[in-house]
């Protein structure tokens, strides 16, 4: 059971580290390690949430909810999210890079449960998302960046 456990962690942390990947080549501030640790403590918890206890189920007296720690990475995470979020000069700041690390722990949790596949195609679901999203701005709104430049060096 610890190598399915290994697994899992190494499948979440190089997933988190493929969208790391993605926002250090947009010089964004949560990069590679960002994502890849927010991956894999994410799948950890998911992992101790699950099986952390198995030891002393069925003690009597004893009680325990598995989804307890795993919603408590869900809040965890809005909270470092939401430190990522900036309001400056009447623009907000951060909102992918909160989002991406709140989507990269939910992949994470997806790994560390042992469903590999939902958490790729969630991986590849970001990427597209990123990736597509900026080439697609860069190409459908190239003329206002154009516009907005030559306004600024006005």
């Amino acid at each position: 059971m610890t190598g399915e456990y290994v697994l899992s962690i190494f499948i979440a942390a190089l997933l988190g580290g493929v969208i790391g990947l993605e926002r250090e080549y947009r010089e964004k501030a949560a990069g590679f390690r960002t994502h890849f640790l927010v991956g894999l403590g994410a799948a950890l918890f998911m992992i101790l949430s699950a099986h952390g206890f198995d030891s002393i189920i069925g003690t009597p007296g004893i009680r325990l909810d598995p989804s307890r720690i795993a919603s408590q990475v869900v809040t965890g995470i809005g909270f470092i999210g939401a430190g990522t979020i900036i309001f400056q000069q009447h623009k907000v700041e951060g909102l992918t890079t909160a989002a991406g690390l709140w989507v990269t722990a939910a992949i994470g949790m997806a790994a560390g449960s042992g469903m590999y596949l939902l958490a790729t195609a969630a991986t590849v679901l970001v990427l597209i998302c990123m990736e597509g999203m900026a080439f697609f701005h860069h190409k459908v709104f190239k003329h206002k960046n154009t516009e907005k430049e030559e306004d600024a060096e006005k």
